[in-house]
């Protein structure tokens, strides 16, 4: 297995990252050598990775991390670096390397007095690793502050310092901070070679693999929990039929209610499944025993705590609706397919049934507009217009 096996449908992408991985580590190499830097290399202190949602941008990112920190003694011997089995590779995988810090959008952005703290770090030598890595996973959420803290970090970068940044495309960062990095931008893999990946890594049944793949159209991440999750099915099926019971004002507004309801629900299952064990690290690093007190002073790191979790759970909704969305899109897309004769694929084929009926009744101007409505409504999310009222606004404008 090595570091590259989860990037899907990205050949050009993982070349040109290899190359850099292996320029980097003769780098180092020549460093502890004493000798001068090589010629030639495609090696560089700041990335910037972009691709559609889906398309593996954050596994790419990281995968690189993975590589640049290897330590396999076949890399030593001219072996490429990445090898996915050694301590450096492994702990940058699952996030335990201690010179690979992420930094992530906690609420609707990267908030300044965290890349402040990145940025300090960023200035000091490797611990045990090869390189300090930085990876920024929401570059796009970066604000004024903490994008400017950023740009006096990649405009002078420590000697065995990498950044690497994400975003879903080159116009959601600065100018200033994309001109000093190498970009390298992603596709949406094909929907076959994501069934592939969920058959060989994750052992789901290809039929179940194929369609989880073919309904969100190569989104890796949303095909493995449709393939795996039962709770993710059944949300999926309800948003589908949202445009079957939009044809008076009351069932709009139920469907909307609905809609911000699984949202909540999908919010708080992550909530469930991350706070207490974020509490109780948090607690024994305090020195805090099983019903505990904390110690004297120590009451407002909990309240950081918990206000960090309250924002993220509010981001994990808006993301949640975002996804409802999308699935949306995709339903009229297949719609309009139909309508205009399209050879495309339909995606949705499980509600096919409905998509037909719709097709017939309506016209393609018709859908478009209903499409229009929809991304409207994601755009009015983002501005942070309260969910209920943006939802509530879209259901109504999807009305026969």
């Amino acid at each position: 297995m090595a570091v590259w096996d989860d990037l899907v449908g990205q050949a050009k992408v993982e070349e040109q990252l290899a190359a850099a991985a292996r320029d980097a580590d003769a780098l180092v190499t020549a460093h502890a050598a004493g000798e001068p830097d090589p010629e030639a290399s495609t090696m560089t202190h700041a990335w910037l990775f972009t691709g559609p949602p889906g398309s593996g941008v954050e596994t790419a990112a990281r995968a690189f991390a993975a590589a640049l920190q290897c330590v396999s003694p076949d890399r030593a011997l001219g072996g490429a670096p990445g090898c996915g089995f050694c301590t450096g590779c492994h702990t940058a995988l699952v996030g335990t390397h201690a010179d690979i810090t992420t930094v992530a959008a906690v609420g609707a952005v990267v908030r300044v007095e965290d890349m402040r703290d990145t940025v300090r770090k960023s200035y000091t030598a490797p611990a045990n690793g090869r390189w300090q890595v930085i990876l920024v996973a929401d570059a796009e959420r970066l604000n004024e502050k903490s994008a400017n803290a950023v740009l006096k970090a990649v405009e002078e970068p420590a000697p065995r310092t990498v950044w690497l940044l994400c975003a879903p495309s080159i116009e959601d960062v600065l100018p200033t901070i994309r001109s000093r990095c190498r970009h390298l931008n992603l596709r949406t893999p094909p929907v076959e070679a994501v069934a592939d990946v969920l058959v060989r890594r994750d052992g789901i049944e290809p039929e179940t693999a194929h369609a989880a793949a073919r309904a969100t159209q190569g989104h890796i991440d949303r095909a493995r929990r449709l393939a795996t999750d039962e709770r993710a099915r059944a949300r999926r099926a309800a948003v589908l039929k949202v445009p079957l019971r939009v044809h008076d004002v009351g069932g709009c507004l139920k469907a909307a209610q609905e809609l911000i309801d699984t949202a909540t629900e999908d919010a708080n299952q992550v909530a469930e499944e991350t706070d207490a064990r974020e509490t109780e690290e948090l607690k024994a690093a305090l020195g805090v025993g099983p019903g505990g007190r904390l110690p004297r002073g120590t009451a407002g790191v909990m309240k950081d705590l918990e206000a960090d979790q309250k924002r993220r759970k509010k981001r994990t909704q808006i993301d949640s609706l975002d996804l409802a969305l999308t699935e949306l899109t995709g339903f009229y897309r297949d719609v309009l397919a139909l309508q205009l004769r399209s050879r495309t694929a339909l995606a949705n084929t499980d509600v096919r049934d409905a998509i037909e009926r719709i097709a017939h009744d309506t016209t393609p101007e018709r859908t478009l507009r209903r499409i229009e409505a929809v991304l409207a409504c994601r755009e009015a999310l983002e501005r942070q217009v309260a969910p209920l009222l943006a939802m509530e606004a879209m259901t109504l404008a999807l009305r026969d």
